[in-house]
């Protein structure tokens, strides 16, 4: 299975998409306005409002080229190679909705401005704008950027807790970088989960037409209002095969506002470790065989362990919906706000248990770069959220980086993942934090940025 995030167009694509916008003769005759006296049903009065809510997104990340060896002060002296580290420029296109005409917010995925140091939304009456960065939430993959707010139109986000399989939807974007364009669908499901490398999982299933430069952009119902963020698709060959995903306009919303307020998102924390359940650890643990999450540890102190639940306990079911899996589990805690209630369903020695108590704040341990190492200073390093654990990815994410610091002259930035320290790979926070006790003489990171990987040398 493949899942294509649909944000970053090729220069070659950008080249096919700007040929194939060459107008180009009419090969179909047109409709008629009326059959047997009655008006063709028609979206275009719908479209008309929504459409100048759905902006085009494109983004530059400058991404440093540099040698090890460039990277060493002696080297560079004794062969007399300039001080000047090498750069190129990554386009990334994508879509956006405009949520608040009078703020300029604007909400789009993560993925589309992931790493950006500069980008640009192009209005549908064809004005281009900078915009600034209000917050990001990875896990999701929704981000709000702001504009200047003159003379906007913005999308009012529906309740898409209503929103019911066989509903019509329509999907508006900038599939390949074309410009805005319109597709229509229906719902094909709802509460999608399990694909992988995507966090927090929550999706709505659609066969309208969602293309790579779709991501961000809106999902509507028949009355013009935001029913999803469009986000992801799953494609074998690469292209669109009718099923496409969009984030709920409910977990957006609840996201954006958090975002807006403090610039982050908290959730809600159980206080578990859990993992799938699998045949030999049912024989282990005497239960049927099937599906759910065993809890393999409750942490102290936690709202888990408050409610009584155990190691080894099984949970089948929260807040009365199946949990299949370990992400269903994660998925369950992870989108519900902090005191929000969880009643549990479990399996315990054969017997069914009930249990009910409140999400908390997760405990997030942060240190500081100061604390490390002073080559680190001015940054504020944590752990890894869900998604990019679920990409494969351990070590510890840089959290902020003061302006003029020193992290910040080395080139770090906030969202950066360190998986590794003079080539020796990181499995947590923790292992950063030891370096503090050895204080290397040279300080070579291996830092992930969006979808790339490359070397920063801490001076």
């Amino acid at each position: 299975m493949r899942i294509l995030r649909p944000a970053r167009l090729s220069g070659a694509m950008l080249a096919l998409a700007a040929a194939m916008t060459c107008p180009a003769p009419s090969v179909m005759a047109a409709l008629p306005a009326a059959v047997d006296g009655q008006a063709l049903p028609s979206l275009a009065p719908m479209l008309e409002k929504v459409t100048p809510a759905v902006v085009n997104i494109s983004s530059k990340t400058r991404v440093k080229v540099r040698d090890p060896l460039l990277d060493d002060p002696f080297f560079r002296r004794f062969f007399g190679v300039p001080d000047m580290p090498r750069e190129r420029i990554e386009q990334s296109l994508g879509s956006g909705v405009i949520v608040d005409a009078a703020k300029g917010h604007v909400l789009t995925n993560n993925h589309v401005i992931e790493g950006a140091d500069d980008i640009t939304v192009t209005l549908h009456d064809g004005r281009s704008l900078k915009a600034r960065l209000i917050g990001t939430d990875p896990d999701t993959d929704i981000a709000v950027i702001e504009i200047p707010a003159e003379n906007l139109t913005a999308l009012p986000l529906a309740d898409s807790s209503r929103v019911r399989v066989g509903d019509y939807v329509v999907a508006v974007g900038n599939p390949f970088g074309l410009g805005q364009a319109v597709t229509s669908g229906i719902v094909s499901a709802l509460g999608r989960s399990g694909l992988r490398g995507l966090g927090y999982q929550n999706f709505i299933q659609t066969d309208a037409s969602i293309n790579p430069g779709n991501s961000g952009g809106a999902l509507v119902d028949l009355h013009g209002e935001l029913v999803g963020i469009n986000s992801a698709i799953y494609s074998p060959s690469g292209g669109n095969v009718g099923i496409g995903f969009a984030i709920p306009s409910n977990l957006a919303g609840d996201v954006m506002r958090q975002l807006v307020r403090t610039g982050t998102v908290r959730r809600g924390s159980l206080g578990v470790e859990a993992q799938d359940l699998t045949p030999e650890i049912a024989r282990l643990l005497g239960v049927p065989p099937g599906k759910g999450a065993v809890i393999t540890r409750v942490l102290a102190d936690s709202p888990a362990e408050s409610a009584g639940v155990h190691a080894g306990d099984l949970v089948v079911a929260v807040n009365g919906q199946v949990v299949n899996s370990m992400q269903d589990l994660r998925n369950a805690e992870g989108l519900l706000p902090v005191g929000s209630t969880l009643e549990l369903k479990l399996l315990r020695d054969g017997e069914t248990q009930v249990l009910s108590t409140r999400l908390a704040a997760p405990a997030h341990a942060t240190t500081s770069g100061q604390q490390i190492d002073p080559r680190m200073a001015g940054a504020e390093f944590g752990e890894i959220g869900e998604r990019l654990r679920q990409q494969g990815l351990a070590g510890a994410s840089v959290v902020s980086v003061a302006a003029g610091s020193r992290a910040a002259t080395n080139g770090l930035k906030a969202g950066d993942v360190i998986v590794a320290v003079n080539q020796v790979d990181l499995r947590s926070l923790a292992d950063l934090a030891k370096l503090s006790k050895r204080q290397p003489r040279q300080l070579l990171l291996t830092v992930v940025r969006g979808h790339n990987a490359f070397f920063v040398l801490c001076e």
